[in-house]
């Protein structure tokens, strides 16, 4: 029996599951940390992981090669790194190839340099006749694939050194060299009138803000324009030019299809035709140590260009009050000037697209006689052709590539906006740092790695089942994963600029009325950022377009796009067809990028002509 002395205490109210619904409405309210690590998870898992998977095929015994490297298959060996570097075959696998880019790499930065610095100075600081339509008008190419030019030159020049058909000027009676129609001469001609453009932007952007008070206190000073030029203009402008020098290099490395359609025909190989060309003989291990060297350089040359970026801040070429900046008079050199801005035009824009299009139109390429011209290979039939017997607008196979291209590509590019967003609201909303300094420089990381390399890691994990996803290779998912892992960085990157100018203040308000971060993000962010999410979701999509590099190391048949279905027509010899798909490819490519200056106000040459 109870005693009439005690006293009953109220029980204690468990505290556990009060404490659960404090801390699940805390993380539903602002759940940016665990988003934040799921984010980093899978940027690890589709970023680095690659990447890792293909420096570890350069130091691991692969199957079949067993007996070659007298070791067991997963085994750790040197044998693919001496094989490639130091055997009898290393010079073909990789010192010539190596040499062969380095030699391109210096001509273009040479020739593009010089051209692009000119072309910079009589737009932005000349009155030059017509320099707003040029500051235009020369961007063209920066729009376009590169193997575009390509295609053109090939079109002109090629002769039947290696059998096919004739190129232009061969139907003219006159048969061009080896040396002319393929190799280093124009791979060089062709990256720089590409790269002009890059360099215009670059150096077109620091002349504008140049303070013109030095330059006029130097002419006041009795200083001669080449004075002003060589020790004032030059010195202020050298770290622009440097990193021009840099990215230019970096392109170089990973550039594909110029090299492949004027290389390989004469074996002339570069680094990523070397690369290409060991994945096709299925020697995986080779193939991941040219990869990693391909990497390396690139990693190299954008830490150059990071270290020159934070010396640039040393130049100060806007001053406080500014100057009244003049355009030059160009006196007597006004004429030839712009007939040397539109010679470039012409031969940049102009006559390559203009060869594509005449090409397409003609039966025997070259022959400019009336029944020459015909439509057939855009919309005849019963061709005796062997790769399409129809037009090309009436191929199943361009349709069943232009679809896939929009798919892919417009799938990858809507997932990495989206998730560029994402990225960019938790780098700068959590607040740990750490979180926000790892996804900053895990998206960056794509951009270290030449397209090329990055398809080779890909293919090297993604080819056999890994993990919880089974093998990939051959289907549309394994392109889709690429590309959205390749284009991260321009996404992310737009993302957090973005969510750097949107203040908390109306996430704040609407979370004290009781809104949760579902709520918030689809009503208060995306609304307010929907211009900075079509250009995440834009900019990939147009680069996709243009990509060949990735994808012609990842696509099959069923899953061609339009720019490795091109490149299969051109294994064919049937040139006029895949002249066709390119100038489509450029198409889709222009009207990308005006479609997105237009949507988000932008201009390429805004800042570069008045």
């Amino acid at each position: 029996m109870t005693s009439p002395h005690t006293v009953t205490l109220p029980r204690a109210q468990p505290r556990l599951l009060p404490r659960l619904r404090y801390h699940w409405q805390r993380l539903t309210q602002s759940p940016t940390t665990p988003i934040g690590i799921l984010l980093l998870l899978l940027c690890l898992y589709f970023i680095a992981v690659p990447v890792v998977a293909l420096l570890l095929d350069a130091v691991q015994v692969q199957f079949g090669d067993e007996r070659r490297a007298a070791a067991e298959t997963g085994t750790w060996t040197r044998y693919y790194v001496l094989r490639t570097l130091f055997s009898p075959v290393a010079d073909s696998l990789f010192w010539q190839p190596l040499w062969h880019t380095l030699r391109i790499a210096g001509g273009v930065i040479l020739l593009s340099l010089s051209l692009g610095s000119l072309l910079a100075w009589l737009i932005t600081r000349s009155q030059l006749p017509a320099r707003r339509w040029f500051a235009t008008a020369l961007l063209v190419p920066y729009m376009l694939p590169a193997w575009t030019f390509a295609m053109a030159w090939s079109t002109l020049f090629r002769n039947r050194t290696i059998g096919g058909p004739q190129g232009w000027f061969e139907t003219l009676g006159w048969q061009p060299p080896d040396w002319l129609a393929y190799g280093e001469l124009p791979i060089i001609l062709i990256l720089t009138l590409n790269y002009i453009p890059f360099v215009i932007l670059l150096l077109g952007n620091g002349l504008r803000t140049f303070d013109a008070q030095l330059e006029e206190s130097a002419r006041l000073l009795g200083a001669r324009n080449w004075t002003i030029a060589t020790r004032i203009l030059l010195p202020l402008m050298l770290p622009a030019l440097m990193s021009a020098c840099v990215l230019i290099f970096a392109k170089v490395l990973g550039e594909f299809g110029v090299s492949y359609l004027l290389g390989l025909p004469v074996n002339y190989s570069v680094l990523s035709t070397s690369l290409f060309r060991s994945i096709e003989l299925r020697q995986s291990g080779t193939a991941a140590v040219v990869a990693c060297a391909i990497m390396l350089f690139g990693v190299l040359s954008l830490l150059l260009d990071a270290t020159l970026l934070r010396e640039a801040r040393k130049f100060v070429t806007v001053s406080g009050k500014g100057g009244l900046c003049l355009p030059h008079r160009l006196g007597r050199w006004q004429w030839p000037a712009f007939g040397f801005v539109s010679c470039v035009f012409i031969l940049s824009v102009v006559l390559p697209l203009s060869v594509l299009l005449l090409s397409t139109l003609m039966q025997v390429p070259g022959r400019f006689t009336v029944d020459n011209f015909t439509l057939d290979f855009w919309i005849g039939d019963k061709l005796g052709t062997i790769a399409e017997t129809r037009g090309v607008l009436f191929s199943p196979n361009l349709w069943r590539a232009a679809w896939n291209t929009l798919w892919i590509v417009g799938s990858a590019a809507l997932a990495a906006g989206l998730l560029g967003l994402l990225i960019g609201y938790v780098v700068v909303r959590t607040p740990h740092r750490g979180l926000a300094l790892l996804l900053r420089q895990i998206t960056f990381f794509p951009y270290l790695v030449p397209g090329i390399a990055f398809a080779a890691a890909y293919l090297t994990l993604f080819a056999e089942p890994h993990g919880p996803l089974p093998a990939l290779y051959g289907t549309v998912t394994l392109l889709v994963l690429a590309l959205i892992a390749d284009e991260m960085p321009y996404a992310s990157r737009a993302g957090i600029a973005a969510m750097l100018q949107l203040g908390k203040e109306p996430e704040e308000a609407a979370q004290m009325a009781g809104a949760g971060w579902w709520r918030r993000m689809l009503h208060i962010v995306i609304p307010i950022q929907k211009g900075a999410l079509v250009t995440g979701i834009l900019l990939p999509f147009i680069s996709g377009i243009n990509g060949l590099s990735l994808f012609v190391m990842l696509a099959v048949p069923s899953t061609d796009v339009l720019t490795t279905y091109a490149l299969r027509l051109i294994d064919y010899n049937y040139l006029q067809a895949a002249n066709a798909v390119v100038l489509l490819v450029c198409l889709l490519a222009f009207t990308g990028t005006l479609l997105t200056q237009r949507l988000t106000g932008t201009n390429l040459a805004q800042g570069i002509g008045n």
